[in-house]
């Protein structure tokens, strides 16, 4: 979803629809207004769904080594089905402190048949 800083933490009281239980931490300002938002527009934050480790949920690491969950992948809540997985890639460091953040879909496609129709023609008798 981005950058917004955002810790929506462990307690999702009043979100259950659209967190999970398994964050970290506590919940911020940011993390009030992008859980409403996400409340808003019918998605779910896919990090607090599945259980890891911390080391696998942690977006930020501070200097002092402290981790926070501050980057969330947001999807809508018709294709939660789809989401098999979310957990953070250490080895792939975007910035010094911020760590990527992965999602494992599995989408089925349905095939579009057409019914090929025949023409209807119609003997429509001229004016001349």
């Amino acid at each position: 979803m981005g950058d917004l800083n955002a810790k929506v933490g462990i307690d999702n009281i009043g979100y259950e629809d659209i967190m999970g239980r398994h964050g970290l931490r506590e919940r911020n300002r940011n993390g009030e207004r992008s859980a409403n938002l996400y409340a808003f527009n019918k998605s779910v934050i896919g990090g607090k769904i599945f259980p890891h480790k911390s080391i696998h949920k942690a977006t930020w690491i501070s200097t002092d080594h402290t981790e926070n969950q501050i980057d969330h992948i947001r999807i809508n809540k018709k294709y939660r089905k789809t989401m098999e997985d979310v957990r953070t890639r250490r080895g792939a460091a975007i910035a010094l402190d911020q760590i990527l953040d992965k999602a494992n879909l599995k989408l089925k496609l349905k095939k579009n048949w057409t019914n090929s129709t025949t023409k209807v023609q119609y003997n429509l008798p001229s004016r001349y």
